[in-house]
């Protein structure tokens, strides 16, 4: 009888086992490697970039350490505050994530770089006296104390997976550094109070708006018998709305570099766009209701174009806006460096608008999912309905409170009308069922009733807390690294 043959490369194949393992496990640990990897790229290629525009002039090196600093904050606003743009967009299906952040870091490197405002206030939208900080080396480490702080700030919150206002943390920084400066005086403590202000106003604004957007079509669509013909009626109307809206918001934003825009003149620009939408959108959408059944998941076909068009519309907005949180601070020092002195206005200059707008593309690829999903589908369940009520309340919201000078927050407008969804779905589902239970003469028991809550409470209390520390922590933080900057500066 035959003898088997030896395996002679047993000992081999095994440790080829071992290897290929080897290989898997470092890929696996490498993977969430890249990310950070290729933002410390970006980081690097900002100040690099910074050295060649700036040259071998004096203090050449301060500018290159405040574009890389500047380049963090960027990315760190792009991983943050762009979900709320785009995260109803996701959690209703209407897009992809990778569509959705392709959408938003084109929109918004072409909102920053468009109508991003060519001139910015230096001390963050007034926050700190004028003259308060009079020699420009403290100035200069103040703004880099703060936009450091505030970076710092955004990247914290991201990892908690806490939505929070960048406008703040940029207010809360230039706070902390101009405090320790020149002393509680220099501060502009009304205007701080109206930050404060705006934690309340902001999201309730946006959820009692959000709220009445969505009760409306319940009422006017979703609850009729002839829904298709309802919705031909009114889903025109409301993207006629969303048109106007955004069309008076940026004429204010852009319009204002060329000549001044008063109100009243972006209200009429605003009314005329939204009577062309609607116009407009009146055959499209008695094209797109042909053959749908007579449901309410049919209805959800009329809102996706709508919405993705007001996700795209919402981060133009906001690169235009918040780009200035990025940048502002950079644009200062830069003055600050060529010029020597401190001026209440400076000019950006283009190669500073391209850092900050591209750091928030870039930051939006690398991290920005993270907060998509949460702010999307983790607070409370979207559709194409409740997301477009929930971008429509963000347009309308800034439009009233700028009419009605109210401070507001984008980022608190956006979470609260999510939140102000949610809420409604639970009171009007409750509504239901109880009505359906006195019918049947058996009313929902309360263990019942908590059991279908509609909104996860505890993303509520995170996103909340996160909110009332973000200035006073920027502001600490701020303050701190103010002190070791002028500490190793000596």
């Amino acid at each position: 009888m035959a003898t088997p043959p030896v395996n002679q490369w047993k000992t081999l194949d095994k440790d080829l086992k071992r290897i290929g393992r080897l290989e898997e496990a470092t890929q696996f640990v490498a993977r969430p490697l890249v990310a950070p990897g290729i933002a410390l790229a970006f980081i690097v290629l900002a100040g690099v970039a910074a050295g060649l525009v700036i040259g071998a002039q004096p203090g050449h090196l301060i500018v290159v350490a405040a574009a890389v600093i500047g380049a963090y904050m960027a990315l760190n606003i792009g991983a943050n505050d762009v979900a709320n743009n785009m995260g109803p967009a996701v959690g209703a299906n209407a897009l992809t994530l990778g569509g959705a952040l392709i959408i938003a870091a084109v929109f918004e490197t072409a909102g920053a770089l468009i109508a991003g405002g060519d001139v910015v206030k230096t001390v963050s939208t007034g926050i700190l006296a004028q003259g308060a900080v009079s020699d420009s080396a403290h100035f200069i480490w103040a703004m880099m104390a703060a936009l450091l702080a505030a970076a710092l700030w955004l990247h914290l919150a991201t990892w908690l997976g806490a939505p929070v206002s960048t406008t703040h943390s940029i207010v809360g920084g230039v706070v902390g550094a101009g405090v320790v400066a020149a002393g509680f005086g220099a501060v502009n403590w009304g205007a701080l109070g109206s930050i404060a202000l705006s934690w309340v106003i902001s999201p309730v604004l946006g959820g009692v708006v959000a709220a009445a957007f969505l009760a409306f079509i319940k009422a006017r669509i979703m609850y009729v018998e002839d829904k298709i013909a309802a919705a031909r009626l009114w889903v025109p109307v409301l993207i006629g709305i969303m048109a106007g809206a955004f069309a008076a918001y940026l004429a204010i934003k852009g319009l204002n570099k060329l000549f001044h825009v008063s109100l009243g003149l972006a209200t009429l620009i605003g009314l005329a766009t939204g009577v062309l939408c609607w116009a407009a959108s009146v055959p499209l959408i008695r094209h797109q209701s042909e053959g749908l059944e007579n449901r309410k998941r049919s209805l959800r076909k009329l809102f996706s174009l709508p919405l993705v068009a007001s996700a795209a519309l919402l981060s133009f907005a906001h690169g235009a806006n918040d780009v200035a949180n990025a940048v502002g601070p950079l644009a200062a020092i830069v003055h600050s460096v060529e010029v020597g002195d401190i001026a209440s206005t400076v000019g950006i200059p283009v190669w500073v608008m391209v850092v900050g707008a591209l750091g928030i593309s870039v930051g939006l690829m690398l991290f920005g999912p993270k907060l998509i999903r949460l702010v999307g589908s983790e607070i409370t369940k979207l559709n194409p309905m409740r997301a477009y009520c929930v971008a429509l309340s963000a347009a309308v919201t800034v439009i009233v409170a700028s009419w009605l000078g109210l401070p507001v927050s984008s980022t608190h407008i956006a979470v609260g009308a999510i939140f102000g969804v949610g809420f409604y779905r639970e009171w009007h589902a409750e509504r239901r069922a109880r009505m359906l239970g006195l019918q049947k003469g058996k009313p929902v028991p309360p263990e019942e009733r908590s059991r279908r809550r509609l909104v996860r409470r505890s993303h509520m209390l995170t996103v909340a807390a996160a909110w009332i520390i973000t200035v006073p922590a920027s502001a600490g933080l701020s303050a701190l690294l103010f002190l070791l900057m002028t500490a190793l500066a000596r």
